[in-house]
């Protein structure tokens, strides 16, 4: 399996059970608390073309490429857009393992979530897998991980205007939904919609600045 797997933190069991309530605790618990484990695998010989179909459907960001049942590659949507759309390449003729990154950037689930926001800035990259031994337990996304921070720090404010009770989060009662009807500017990496430029602009710096080697400034493509 063509994995760089990293092994990071101390990691630990504490908190897996119950979501974290404070940033500190999030930042500290097991990368499981923000892990999608509804990972999307095809052969690395399929289309992008049939590949398209099934992201839009499971409504992820990225595909792992295998062969002969191991991970080789990872090819996330912002691939597709920028090495075959962009370049006016034929979707059913390119096949995954022509644009896919390899090897998969991986850590183990002990691995804390500041840990792996840290190795994923580090390594210039958007999202790692969970790997343990020879089994993908899931994928975590650096915008999954800003949108927690963000929602535990809007129920703290919250609570502070408000008193008690105290906010409690079940991550999976969590839903965002976004109306890109009436927007002005949508953010190219997590659809979040601005009224301005300048807001858009400073979204993109402060979430998303140097993503990928393949993202370039989003301002360009507003110009």
């Amino acid at each position: 399996m063509e994995i760089s797997l990293e092994s990071q933190g101390n990691g630990g069991n504490s908190g897996a059970n119950a979501f974290p309530t404070s940033i500190s605790g999030l930042l500290a618990s097991p990368i499981g608390n923000a892990m999608n484990t509804d990972v999307i695998i095809r052969e690395a010989d399929s289309t992008i073309q049939e590949c398209i179909g099934i992201i839009k459907e499971k409504n992820q960001r990225s595909i792992l490429a295998s062969y002969k049942g191991e991970v080789v590659g990872l090819v996330s949507k912002t691939d597709i857009l920028y090495k075959v759309t962009f370049e006016g390449r034929n979707p059913s003729k390119v096949k995954l393992r022509e644009i896919m990154t390899s090897p998969v950037l991986a850590v183990d689930p002990q691995t804390t979530v500041k840990d792996a926001l840290e190795l994923m800035n580090k390594k210039n990259v958007r999202q790692v897998m969970v790997h343990a031994y020879s089994a993908v337990l899931g994928m975590v996304y650096r915008e999954d991980i800003y949108r927690m921070m963000e929602t535990i720090s809007l129920c703290s404010e919250d609570t502070a205007l408000h008193g008690t009770p105290v906010c409690i989060i079940d991550q999976k009662a969590i839903s965002f939904v976004k109306d890109t009807s009436k927007a002005k500017f949508v953010c190219a990496y997590c659809e979040s919609t601005f009224d301005s430029i300048e807001a858009l602009s400073r979204h993109i710096d402060r979430l998303h600045i140097g993503a990928g080697v393949l993202e370039g400034d989003v301002r360009r493509m507003t110009d």
